[in-house]
């Protein structure tokens, strides 16, 4: 079994995911492949692989570096995984880009990976990238199974998925977290979820159901303590809080993602609001800034002899070794509507669903219905995706003007004329600085 780590200069998330095989016992023994454009990176990378190899791995998987294009299609020939976590531009130029440039025809942003003008153009350079990927996966590694975790994660997998012979599912971190986390902040840690439902799009998943073991609805408490934390004191998750109270509903992805996926919060006519729902524009810049200077104190310790780990909540690893092992496992993926699985969504949406996983690979589930109120406020949002992805698939720029229109929050504050202009201006600062945006 060969796993190829693409973008394994994200040394942190490579220790997370590969620390993750090392330590199960049906994966120790592969080949793993790291592929990266950065060799300064991938040598940390390399090196701390290799000590967890040795610390916990026992010695018995082999790893192997790849640098640069050209040894790409080395690097993924026959994998049977193929782990995507790119990020094409990096902080600088293309995440300023992403900020700066809208910040000037007065949008501002948080996250800016997902949605809102920065995710458009994050996942149109992405998806460059990824055409090359495919191009070589289709033709060393035909089989493989590519466990996507770049966002943005709908539109990037939603491409692979639509218009690739690649075989994928997208990955995101906030689905098994989002209960617990939930329960805990409401002060209700100590209650045992015996069933929850999560379906919808990434970081737009909507917590559906939610019992205990007694099978008995939390979602009255949940209700009721969430309205009052948010009329009492300000916190980090205000803005999906208001969402319980206004929709009726939790969803997966954080406050300040959540804040920029909409018209209502991040408002020029209302900057009030940015104060009420703690709301921390341009969260992405600073965190890049704090995560360079972490990663500067961090190296360090992490390549150091004496590192351990623990396995975490990522799914790679039991997705890896459910396949391999033929035992089912269960996962919240982002895979094709196809067939419906969520009936008031577009059949070629990109979706996040409860999938079975086993030897045979992934399995969506059919949900059914969404809400409507849910349904609607993840079209506002599918709407952008699949124009962008069409873009991407047709080399069309109008259908990047398409995209920004259609973006809810974009359309909230700008003209048509200056969405143009914004466009054209964020597609030339790309370009000229060598990222192929289509």
């Amino acid at each position: 079994m060969k796993i190829t780590f693409m973008g394994a200069g994200s040394t942190a998330f490579a220790k997370n995911v590969l620390g993750d095989v090392l330590v199960t016992e049906a994966l120790r023994e592969c080949e793993i492949a790291l592929y990266d454009i950065d060799g300064e990176r991938l040598e940390q990378s390399y090196l701390m692989v290799n000590t967890l190899n040795k610390n916990v791995g026992e010695g018995r998987a082999t790893v192997r570096k790849y640098l640069g294009t050209e040894n790409r299609k080395e690097a993924l020939c026959g994998a049977t995984f193929v782990v995507n976590a790119i990020a094409v531009g990096g902080y600088k130029p293309c995440t300023v880009f992403d900020f700066e440039i809208p910040k000037k025809y007065g949008i501002r942003q948080t996250i800016a990976d997902t949605l809102g003008i920065g995710g458009i153009f994050r996942g149109l350079r992405t998806i460059a990238v990824m055409k090359e990927f495919a191009r070589d996966i289709e033709a060393v590694c035909p089989d493989a199974l590519l466990l996507n975790y770049t966002n943005p994660m709908a539109i990037v997998s939603g491409y692979m998925q639509r218009y690739t012979g690649v075989r994928t599912v997208g990955l995101c971190h906030s689905v098994q977290v989002c209960s617990d986390r939930l329960l805990h902040a409401l002060g209700m840690e100590d209650v045992k979820v015996g069933r929850e439902l999560i379906a919808g799009i990434n970081h737009m998943a909507w917590l559906l159901q939610i019992c205990d073991t007694q099978g008995r609805d939390l979602y009255p408490e949940i209700r009721k303590r969430a309205k009052e934390k948010n009329a009492s004191e300000k916190h980090a998750d205000m803005v999906r809080y208001d969402y319980i109270d206004k929709l009726g509903y939790y969803c997966t992805e954080s406050s300040e993602h959540n804040a920029e996926y909409n018209p209502f919060y991040i408002k020029s006519k209302y900057p009030e609001l940015i104060e009420r729902f703690n709301i921390p524009l341009d969260e992405y810049i600073t965190r890049c800034e704090r995560q360079i200077k972490e990663w500067d104190a961090l190296a360090p310790k992490l390549l150091a002899g004496d590192i351990t780990h623990t396995r975490t909540h990522e799914y790679a690893s039991r997705i890896m070794e459910s396949i391999v092992t033929d035992t089912p496992y269960k996962i919240g993926g982002n895979v094709i509507n196809a067939g419906g699985l969520i009936e008031n969504l577009p059949h070629d949406a990109c979706v996040e669903v409860p999938c079975l996983v086993d030897g045979a690979g992934i399995h969506p589930t059919r949900v059914g219905r969404l809400p409507v109120q849910c349904a609607a406020m993840n079209m506002t949002n599918i709407n952008a995706q699949l124009l962008t992805v069409e873009a991407a698939a047709t080399g069309k720029k109008e259908h990047i003007y398409h995209a920004a229109m259609l973006e809810p929050h974009t359309a909230a504050e700008l003209s048509i004329d200056d969405i143009v202009k914004m466009c054209d201006e964020l597609f030339e600062a790309h370009e000229s600085a060598g990222y192929k945006i289509l």
